[in-house]
């Protein structure tokens, strides 16, 4: 998985499929895939992301890279590795 510890947090790389049915975040190999209900327009997606992910780890979330990619680099502040990856495996 495509988790990595900083001093901050955990930058956490991830792929988004936009215009899904529901938000969901998977798993697939190495790779964390997350749909998003959001169409790719005006950062919509984006939003949606960051949202969703606060919501689930109950801390702040900024996009670090990959504004208008599908490719995206996330930093979930305040938070240990497993922790993260203990949330992601339970979804």
């Amino acid at each position: 998985m495509k988790i990595q510890e900083t001093k901050h947090g955990v930058i956490l790389e991830v792929s988004v499929k936009p215009m899904s049915k529901d938000f969901e975040i998977v798993a697939e190999g190495d790779e964390i895939v997350v749909f998003c209900r959001e169409e790719p327009v005006k950062g919509k997606v984006n939003r949606e992301l960051i949202k969703e992910l606060s919501r689930l780890f109950r801390k702040k979330v900024e996009l670090v890279s990959g504004f208008t990619s599908k490719q995206k680099r996330l930093l979930i502040k305040d938070v240990e590795k497993s922790e993260v990856e203990r949330v992601l495996l339970r979804e």
